[in-house]
């Protein structure tokens, strides 16, 4: 064999992989809503039957006295329930509305102002604004690690504000209302300067943004631990928090139990970002900048649209809405700034690329992890099943749900797809000109 060959060899074993690659990806990029919604269904039934089976390896290896579950035809008995489990997973995070094993299916006693469903509920609003800020970023091309900063940033500068604000104002529902709204927008100045910070750094000196985006979260938490600590602690407090925001400064619980955390007029709020963004995105010229340098960073210069400029804008909104999510936490769930802040922004990231970074389909996303978050805590309380087996459930099915929406957005970026700007349709031999690529932007938007 000559050298020639044993180069020819090489290389074409070398092609293999990516080829390989392709394959597998390719068949989710072209999927349309309907198609993918299906896939979706599948992919959380394949996980409930994949969490069941984990659910019974665990149950045979664990001690207990009497077997819960007995396998029908072996009468092998295993510790824990997988039926039950999932039973209380999804039925408890709503509070019970089915009636299982009684004679009827629904409970005649239930009702939706309980407190498992105000706690679900509570975890999707939250999650709302956290995906709607990542979706944002990765709707423009950009991978922003950093909502959890941002809604950190955004959470100390509503509870300061709120705070600083309230002895000027006469104790009120007039007064209450002007305080959330400037809380709020303190919220969403601070998440914003938070979320330029990395915006510019991408624009004008080409840092990649996953990495400043997750260093910021490093140092907003700990800047937030260090001015709490040392000049707005609470006096007497035993944690690191700040003083609560006054009552009438907060969203009430109405018609839900206070233990609840939830707040309707809150899901209300992030009802209007939803639907206000959506619009933003898609029926603006700010969001067709948006969409193009998502799409194809060189044909949306090409066209005339500022890249640098959008990158910083992008960010920016993306970091306001993180702000305000951390706002929502602060006057709906926690009533002050605390050391602990809840994942909330990381959890985003998942709720977006289940939402496949559409700002409509981040509302199913958000209320989808709520309700495992819901559900977790109820196993946790109605059966013995250890809390680190119920993560695993929960991840599983997120991962099961996630992972088609992951190879589409990877099949993109890559350049698959009839109608990517690298796809078959694009040219015959992969190298554009910039007006090809623009008309590649016109035709792949719509899914990017």
């Amino acid at each position: 064999m000559s050298r020639s060959d044993a180069g020819s060899d090489d290389a074409g074993e070398s092609d293999r992989l990516p080829s390989i690659a392709r394959r597998v990806v390719a068949p989710f990029v072209d999927r349309t809503v309907a198609e993918r919604l299906v896939i979706s269904v599948a992919a959380i039934l394949l996980s409930i039957v994949v969490g069941f089976a984990i659910v019974l390896v665990s149950g045979r290896v664990a001690q207990c006295g009497t077997a819960a579950w007995t396998m029908p035809l072996t009468g092998i008995g295993f510790c824990y329930d997988p039926v039950e489990v999932y039973l209380v997973l999804f039925n408890g995070a709503l509070g019970y509305p089915f009636a299982v094993g009684e004679p009827g299916l629904f409970n005649p006693n239930w009702t939706p102002f309980n407190l498992s469903l105000g706690l679900t509920l509570s975890e999707t609003t939250l999650l709302i604004f956290t995906g709607l800020s990542v979706a944002v970023a990765f709707r423009a091309g950009l991978f922003n690690i950093g909502t959890q900063g941002q809604l950190v940033v955004g959470a100390l500068a509503t509870a300061l504000t709120v705070l600083a604000a309230a002895p000027f104002l006469p104790e009120g529902p007039v007064a209450g209302v002007a305080l959330i709204v400037v809380g709020t927008l303190a919220g969403a100045v601070g998440g914003g300067f938070w979320g330029a910070i990395p915006g510019a750094l991408k624009a004008y000196a080409d840092a990649n943004e996953v990495i400043t985006t997750i260093m910021l979260n490093f140092i907003a938490a700990n800047i937030a631990y260090v001015l709490v600590l040392e000049v707005f602690r609470a006096e007497g407090s035993s944690v690191v928090a700040t003083e609560y925001v006054p009552e009438h400064a907060r969203f009430l619980p109405w018609f839900f139990p206070e233990s609840s955390d939830f707040a309707l007029l809150a899901l209300l709020v992030g009802f209007g970002f939803i639907g206000g963004l959506y619009y933003l995105v898609e029926h603006t010229s700010f969001g067709y900048d948006l969409r193009t340098s998502g799409v194809q960073a060189a044909a949306a210069e090409y066209g005339g649209v500022n890249a640098k400029a959008t990158t910083v804008r992008a960010m920016t909104l993306s970091g306001a809405i993180g702000g305000v999510g951390g706002a929502v936490w602060v006057l709906m769930s926690e009533g002050r700034w605390l050391e602990s802040v809840p994942a909330l922004g990381f959890d985003g990231i998942t709720v977006s690329i289940l939402a496949g970074n559409n700002p409509l389909g981040v509302l199913p996303a958000a209320f989808l992890f709520g309700l495992l978050k819901g559900g977790a805590l109820e196993i946790g309380f109605r059966t013995d099943v250890p809390t680190e087996l119920v993560g695993v459930l929960r991840g599983l099915i997120i991962l099961f749900v996630a992972m088609p929406e992951f190879f589409r957005m990877a099949g993109r970026y890559a350049g698959l797809g009839s109608r990517g700007p690298k796809g078959p349709d694009a040219g015959g031999s992969g190298e554009t000109e910039p007006a090809d690529d623009a008309a590649a932007v016109e035709g792949g938007e719509a899914d990017a």
